[in-house]
C-alpha cells in the first residue's frame, strides 16, 4: 500500500491509515507510518516488556515488533495478520494488526477529541475519534504508546539540568500541544528553564485566536515572541498554524519551532516550505531550550 505524502502544506488536512484490531477500528497518521508488511517471525528479546514480540531486521534495519492488542489489553496477537511499520520520534516500530482497510484524508476540523469519559487527561491513549459513514475510528497515541512500554524514548525533562544554572526569563513564548502530558512537561521544562511567561493552548486553533486577539488589542509584542508547536493537533494543525503566522506581515518575524515526533525528513521538507524557523523531533527537550535562547536571548 503507497503511503506517501500527497497533501499540500498547510491545507489542514491529514491522511489516516484504518486498521483492524480485534474487531474495532482505529487509525494512525500515514505520516508516521513507512510500509505495511505480511507478519513475518520475529527474534524474542529477553526480559522485554510484555507488550514487545521481539526484533526483526527487514533491508539491514533493525525494527522493534510491538503486540498493539496487547498494549490495547485486548489480548495476545497470533502469527497472523500485518505490520505497520513506522518511523516518529526517530525510532523505528512495527506495529502488529490484524488487518488493514483503508486510507481517509480527513480535515484535523472534522477530528473529535475525546471527553474526560473515554481519556482520564494524562493515561488515556486515544487522541482523536473519526466519525466515517457508519463507524467510529479511534485514532491512538503511538508516542505514549511506546514511552509507556520504555519512558526513556519520551521527553527526558532531565536534560535540562544539563544546561546549568539560568537565569529567569520573561520573554513571552506561545505554546500549542494537544497532549495534555506533554504540555505539561514542555511547560515544567521551560519553567526549569527560566521561562515563566508561558501562554500554553491545546491546538493550533487556540493558539491562533489568542494571536487574532493580540493584533486586534496592540498587545502582540507583550504576549508573543516566540511560539512552540506540535504538528498533529485537532481543529488546527502546527503546519497550517505555521502557514498562517508566516503569511501575516503583522506575525511573519514571529520565531516558530515546530516540536514534534514527525519531523522527519519529509516532514521536514513541508516545515521550512511554510517557513518554520526551526524544528525538533520530541524528546529533544534540552535542544528545544537552547533553540528558544537563540532566537530570543
Amino acid at each position: 500500500m503507497d503511503t506517501k505524502i500527497l497533501l499540500e502544506n498547510g491545507t489542514n488536512e491529514l491522511e489516516v491509515l484504518e486498521f483492524v484490531l480485534d474487531g474495532n477500528a482505529y487509525g494512525i497518521n500515514v505520516a508516521k507510518v513507512r510500509e505495511i508488511i505480511p507478519y513475518q517471525e520475529v527474534t524474542p528479546v529477553p526480559n522485554a516488556h510484555p507488550s514487545i514480540e521481539g526484533i526483526f531486521m527487514p533491508r539491514e534495519t533493525m525494527i522493534t515488533a510491538i503486540d498493539l492488542k496487547n498494549c490495547l489489553q485486548r489480548g495476545v496477537s497470533n502469527d497472523k495478520g500485518l505490520f505497520i511499520v513506522t518511523n516518529f520520534n526517530k525510532l523505528n516500530i512495527a506495529f502488529h494488526v490484524d488487518n488493514v482497510v483503508g486510507i481517509h484524508r480527513v480535515s484535523w476540523k472534522d477530528i473529535i477529541k475525546p471527553d474526560s469519559t473515554v481519556n482520564t487527561t494524562e493515561d488515556g491513549v486515544a487522541t482523536g475519534i473519526i466519525k466515517f459513514d457508519d463507524k467510529l475510528i479511534i485514532i491512538l497515541d503511538f508516542e505514549k504508546i511506546v514511552s509507556d512500554i520504555n519512558p526513556e524514548t519520551g521527553l527526558k525533562v532531565t536534560e535540562i539540568d544539563e544546561l546549568g544554572e539560568r537565569k529567569r526569563n520573561d520573554v513571552p513564548i506561545l505554546i500549542a500541544e494537544d497532549s495534555a502530558l506533554l504540555n505539561k512537561l514542555i511547560v515544567e521544562s521551560l519553567r526549569k528553564a527560566g521561562y515563566y511567561n508561558l501562554i500554553h493552548t491545546k491546538n493550533g486553533q487556540e493558539a491562533y485566536d489568542i494571536i487574532q486577539d493580540c493584533k486586534k488589542n496592540g498587545t502582540l509584542k507583550e504576549h508573543v515572541q516566540c511560539i512552540i508547536t506540535d504538528i498533529e493537533m485537532p481543529l488546527m494543525d502546527g503546519h497550517r498554524l505555521t502557514k498562517l503566522v508566516k503569511e501575516d506581515d503583522e506575525t511573519k518575524d514571529i520565531p516558530v519551532i515546530i516540536f514534534s515526533s514527525l519531523v522527519n525528513e519529509e516532514m521536514r521538507k513541508k516545515g521550512e516550505a511554510l517557513g518554520a524557523d526551526a524544528q525538533l523531533s520530541k524528546p529533544e527537550i534540552g535542544n528545544l531550550v537552547r533553540v528558544v535562547d537563540k532566537f530570543v536571548l
